[in-house]
């Protein structure tokens, strides 16, 4: 469990909920009740997660109200017609600064995961950054990440960043540099919901280097609406025919 409050209400909808998660709370129910559960149990109602954070991200999280919600949500990820957008730090140059990481993932050693070069059900991202001159709260070499995933692995952010030599701060998993935190943040949500769009930007409210002068004003301009920005759509490639039975 973290030092922060689990989680807190950013919106109610009679179909869902949509809460801010601290990092360090765990999804699941592990040694305590996970955070789906605290907020059933503050909130007296059953709910269903749709998608997923690790323990360490943290950010905006939707939870249906009802099974059938839930199935619509799972209808429109599957269909990518949920656009997700998160934050991250690195103190390591990227090896180029925006672009996509595309590729299998694979388990690797201590619970992480690899990128592959095959790509069979690949792991799809698209990322963009931004460097930062005069900002002494932050470390040298900082820099920011806005990344929008196409798919939803596990460890899929962590392991885009870290394959082009930029590991989120804080992420010894994959070997980055120590930090008060993990610097990765589920910063903003975009979707329609019964003829009616939402809209959801989170700042990030924990961490040190997420509350200096130059991010915060990255995140008030250009990146306040990235749904507004000019960034790549996917197409996932056609299935091939099967062979004839």
């Amino acid at each position: 469990m973290s030092n922060y409050e689990s989680f807190r209400l950013v919106a109610e909808h009679a179909d869902f909920l949509v809460i801010a998660k601290a990092p360090g709370v765990s999804f699941h129910s592990e040694d305590g009740a996970g955070v789906v559960v605290q907020v059933e149990q503050a909130h007296g109602m059953k709910l269903y997660p749709v998608h997923r954070l690790d323990k360490v991200t943290s950010g905006l999280l939707i939870l249906a109200r009802s099974s059938e919600a839930a199935a619509e949500f799972t209808e429109l990820f599957s269909h990518h017609h949920i656009q997700k957008y998160y934050l991250a730090l690195s103190l390591d140059k990227p090896k180029q600064k925006q672009g996509w990481v595309k590729g299998d993932m694979a388990p690797a050693r201590r619970g992480a995961h690899k990128l592959l070069s095959s790509m069979e059900n690949p792991a799809v991202s698209y990322f963009i950054s931004a460097g930062f001159q005069d900002a002494p709260e932050l470390p040298a070499g900082c820099r920011a990440f806005l990344i929008k995933p196409f798919t939803g692995k596990t460890h899929q952010i962590r392991v885009a960043l870290k394959s082009m030599g930029s590991a989120i701060a804080g992420d010894e998993l994959y070997q980055a540099n120590p930090a008060d935190r993990v610097y990765l943040h589920a910063y903003a949500l975009e979707f329609m919901w019964h003829g009616q769009q939402h809209q959801f930007v989170l700042p990030p409210e924990h961490g040190s280097w997420f509350q200096a002068a130059a991010v915060q004003a990255l995140l008030n301009s250009p990146w306040a609406s990235p749904w507004l920005l000019d960034l790549p759509t996917y197409q996932a490639p056609k299935a091939l025919p099967g062979p004839k039975q």
